[in-house]
């Protein structure tokens, strides 16, 4: 038997869309990191994310390293910056009803991503 993703475990896109439109409506709140969107497109920054996050949940979509340091280069992103995206990530899982061993890979596979994306 083939085992599933964890992105098709809950469901795709759609799903994980709901998930990134939680984790932004919190994180836009956020007095720390809030401001990095102050100028930016939501809507496309939506789907962006949904797609990064569909990826490290074992779904279609993926950005290689190249483009995320590219992408975030401009940034002035501290490892505090990226604790908190973290923390707001784990929050936006947890009220998915996505289950703590889950949670863990998700986390750990964004937490790859770290030297990417902190200067």
């Amino acid at each position: 038997m083939v085992e599933r993703t964890l992105y098709e475990k809950y469901g795709g896109f759609s799903k994980i869309s709901k998930i990134v439109i939680s984790f932004y409506d919190t994180l836009l709140d956020n007095d720390e990191v809030g401001p990095f969107f102050d100028h930016v497109d939501m809507t496309k920054m939506v789907d962006h994310q949904t797609k990064f996050v569909a990826s490290l949940l074992g779904g279609p979509a993926s950005y290689t390293d190249k483009q995320l340091r590219q992408l975030h280069s401009h940034l002035e992103i501290t490892n505090a910056h990226f604790d908190e995206l973290e923390t707001v990530l784990q929050g936006a899982l947890q009220k998915h009803n996505v289950a703590q061993d889950d949670i863990a890979v998700v986390l750990a596979e964004f937490g790859k991503r770290r030297p990417l994306i902190v200067r």
